[in-house]
């Protein structure tokens, strides 16, 4: 059996590509894309608005959305549009 001796610079040499390999995959994340269709729930913590609110959104037809089933679905780049148009 051989004994391998690991120096502190091994043990710095280890820390430096661990640490680049970490920023590598944390900086890719971000960059993954988002969902495409929001249920309601999701749409309404986004924009911290009440469902009430919500209905109201889609009654008026400021918010385009689908149905399945009993599920309304929202485009995530619609509401991105919508608040792109209304900044200030």
């Amino acid at each position: 059996m051989s004994v391998e001796i690991i120096t502190k610079e091994d043990l710095n040499e280890f820390r430096r590509l661990l640490i680049a390999d970490l920023s590598t995959l944390l900086a890719i994340k971000p960059q993954q894309q988002q969902k495409k269709w929001l249920k309601s729930n999701e749409v309404r913590e986004l924009l911290n608005i009440s469902p009430g609110t919500l209905q109201n959104l889609r009654i008026n037809g400021t918010l385009i959305y689908s149905r399945v089933g009993g599920i309304i679905f929202y485009e995530s780049a619609h509401i991105d549009k919508l608040l792109n148009q209304n900044k200030s």
